[in-house]
């Protein structure tokens, strides 16, 4: 389907570009998300001892873990209204966070706001059979000894690494707060857009190589399509940055001294991160130069060599014009070898010009 869609819009420009989806977005209209018929909860509720894990039946049920001394991680699939602003009021979360969960297309950023630390970010994945990025939007509330967490999408997320970690006693996770679980979140969101780059990179080698070898129609509608993907992946990766500085400045208690150096290590990757999205980007911009480049080598070609062989003809047009003329007397007309002498004119001209153009180096 995402295929026939780009060839639609290769073929009639006309057509609403991703780029334009992706760039123009309204964070004050309605969200038109997939129609969920029910949200899952996942508990996990740990401390140095212990480590709990439990799939809550109903929103409810995951009132009374935000006031156990135990660190509690509420993941929430799918986003309904009733249940996100019933979790939201529960522990006390402002409205405009609530806003900002249940909008589509939000630009990544971090708030504080009474007490609670909030941060809204895009997840990144790579559809193999596509050759695309798809996004997914998480919210992610740090309160005092717990983290809720708002995926949209049930099936797929990249923490199941932290999950394994969690269940092992006398991990880094286990062995520190709340805001090393949030910090933890936000690593493992950062880490896996290196895996995606990663698989952009492999596609631009492909088409660079593709470029060199035999650049055709095909080739710019390829080009075409990778810089939108770099596009999504750019406008996912670049606020980023921002949002982890914010973490840092924060001054806020839920966040403890000795877990500051890790958000500094989150900044590195995203910073670097950051730097090979506009490498990558670069790359994409001088593939379509190059392209180009080839596409001008070839015309190039093939006008030099209509050129060479209308140069070739033209002795043999001359010589044929003026002996083609009707007139009573030309030279050689009534000649017995007039016939050979012009052709053999026409054969010698243009054989001495290509020894002339070799020598010259034009060919």
């Amino acid at each position: 389907m995402a295929k026939r869609k780009y060839l639609d819009y290769i073929i009639n420009p006309l057509e609403l570009l991703r780029t334009k989806k992706v760039l123009n977005v309204n964070p004050t209209i309605e969200p038109e998300r997939k129609k969920e018929t029910a949200v899952k909860l996942f508990l996990f509720e740990y401390d140095k001892q212990d480590c709990k894990f439990s799939s809550l039946q109903a929103t409810e049920d995951s009132f009374a873990h935000a006031l156990t001394p135990q660190v509690s991680w509420i993941n929430v699939d799918g986003i309904l209204k009733d249940p996100v602003e019933k979790i939201c009021n529960h522990f006390g979360i402002h409205p405009l966070i609530i806003e900002d969960i249940l909008s589509m297309g939000q630009r990544p950023k971090m708030e504080e706001i009474n007490g609670i630390v909030f941060c809204v970010m895009n997840m990144l994945y790579f559809n193999e059979s596509e050759s695309s990025v798809e996004s997914e939007q998480i919210s992610i509330i740090l309160g005092k000894n717990f983290v809720i967490s708002f995926q949209e999408d049930a099936s797929r997320d990249v923490f199941d690494g932290l999950r394994d970690k969690i269940k092992i006693s006398g991990s880094k996770v286990r062995l520190n707060g709340a805001d090393f679980l949030f910090y933890t979140l936000i690593d493992s969101i950062v880490d896996h857009y290196y895996l995606v780059m990663e698989k952009l990179g492999d596609r631009i080698e492909e088409l660079e190589e593709d470029v060199i070898r035999q650049a055709n129609k095909r080739t710019l509608a390829k080009i075409n399509i990778l810089r939108k993907e770099m596009i999504v992946l750019k406008r996912s990766i670049g606020p980023v940055r921002d949002l982890v500085n914010g973490i840092l400045r924060s001054e806020s208690e839920l966040i403890e001294e000795k877990t500051e150096k890790y958000f500094k290590d989150v900044y590195d990757h995203i910073v670097q991160a950051n730097d090979l999205a506009e490498n990558y980007r670069d790359m994409m911009l001088n593939l379509q130069d190059l392209y180009m480049s080839n596409v001008n080598l070839k015309l190039n070609e093939v006008m030099k060599v209509m050129a060479i062989v209308t140069c070739l003809l033209a002795p043999a047009t001359v010589i044929g014009g003026i002996f083609g003329m009707n007139f009573d007397r030309i030279p050689l007309i009534h000649n017995h070898w007039g016939f050979f002498i012009c052709v053999g004119l026409m054969v010698i001209f243009p054989l001495w010009m290509v020894y002339y153009f070799k020598r010259k180096g034009w060919f």
